[in-house]
């Protein structure tokens, strides 16, 4: 009764599990829901779920089920040794349907700031139809390892919505703008029927390029007034960009939103094009306001046409196949290498003398080869 109690107060199972966990992660003794306090250690019992299986997980996926969909990405990420081979069956038994070719994966990036979560949000309201699944990053801290993922008490109305799934994880420091295991989630996504995977980005600036390797579509998000930096721009993630949208193109901001956007505009003439006969259209937008939104679906619905006709999206596809592989080749290898005891001994008396100045860094990774 009471797991029904509080699964009406919030819709979404995944939400209610997760503040709980932290809560009794974190030693929190009593927490206000209503007019009660309640101790979130007696609600361990009320949400306690038996591990599933791998097949119980895969079928609950594929029947869209959000909580079996939650459970999976969980395994995925998982850093434990114990969950690879568990996480490694559940993508081999999606394998047949995670492949989803009338999917699209579109990444938003941008600078902390330029209102990605705002824009996600009033992006799926305009098209309320379909399925929406939103894979935000957010940043983790060097010390702890930990992240606030706060993207989704930022997309208040989306993340409550039957059609939206929003699932906030950590970056761990994995450089590109996304986490090491984005791929794998979108994958679970897509297998879950949702035809539009939405990635967030955790807005670093100019290093977010390993996202581009795993989309259909880029957009880039800038603030107003930032047209001026692009002079010295000559590669990058303005060059990655499907899209360029220029934010927050409301009130005193309008004419300077419009004054960079033609400076963008202008710009990618300069730059080396990403497509040989078609332009990256510049936009100005209010996600707050809504104006601009409607164009922007537009530019999406033409990028679409255009990969399918010109055969683009599946070739790019193949490609980020290949790429994803290389790069899962090298972890691999990297881990095979790093663990052996061997190997070990001789990485901790090296760091050793590299502390005490006996010699330098380059020498050893020298002697190594």
């Amino acid at each position: 009764m009471l797991h029904k109690i509080l699964c009406r107060l919030n819709k979404h199972y995944e939400i209610v599990s997760e503040v709980l966990i932290n809560f009794t992660k974190f030693d929190v003794k009593i927490f206000t829901l209503g007019n009660k306090n309640i101790n979130p250690n007696l609600l361990k019992g009320a949400f306690a779920q038996k591990e599933k299986s791998v097949d119980a997980l895969s079928s609950g996926i594929l029947s869209g089920d959000r909580a079996a969909l939650s459970e999976g990405i969980t395994l995925i990420e998982s850093s434990a040794h114990a969950d690879r081979e568990k996480a490694t069956a559940l993508l081999n038994a999606l394998s047949p349907d995670y492949v989803r070719s009338t999917s699209w994966r579109i990444a938003i990036s941008g600078s902390p700031g330029v209102g990605k979560s705002t824009f996600i949000e009033a992006l799926i309201k305009r098209r309320p139809q379909g399925k929406y699944a939103v894979l935000t990053i957010d940043p983790s801290s060097e010390e702890t390892k930990g992240s606030i993922l706060g993207d989704k008490t930022r997309m208040e109305e989306s993340s409550v919505m039957d059609n939206v799934f929003v699932r906030p994880s950590p970056s761990k420091s994995f450089l590109g703008g996304v986490s090491s295991k984005t791929r794998e989630v979108m994958l679970l996504c897509e297998a879950a029927g949702y035809d539009h995977i939405l990635i967030e980005t955790v807005g670093v600036g100019q290093s977010e390029t390993m996202v581009s390797q795993m989309v259909d579509l880029f957009v880039l998000l800038v603030l107003p007034g930032s047209g001026d930096e692009i002079q010295g721009i000559k590669r990058g993630i303005v060059e990655l960009a499907d899209i360029i949208t220029i934010t927050k193109s409301d009130g005193d901001r309008q004419l300077i939103a419009k004054q960079s956007a033609r400076a963008y505009k202008n710009a990618l003439h300069i730059l080396s094009g990403k497509y040989k006969d078609k332009t990256i259209p510049t936009l100005a937008i209010s996600s707050t306001e809504g104006k601009g939104l409607e164009d922007m679906w537009k530019e999406i619905s033409k990028f679409k046409t255009y990969l399918q006709k010109e055969n683009l999206k599946e070739q790019r596809r193949k490609n980020q196949v290949s790429m994803w592989y290389n790069n899962q080749l090298k972890d691999v290898i990297y881990e095979k290498f790093i663990s052996d005891p061997k190997v070990q001994d001789l990485l901790n008396r090296h760091r050793k003398e590299i502390e005490n100045g006996a010699v330098d860094v380059w020498r050893l990774l020298g002697s190594m080869g």
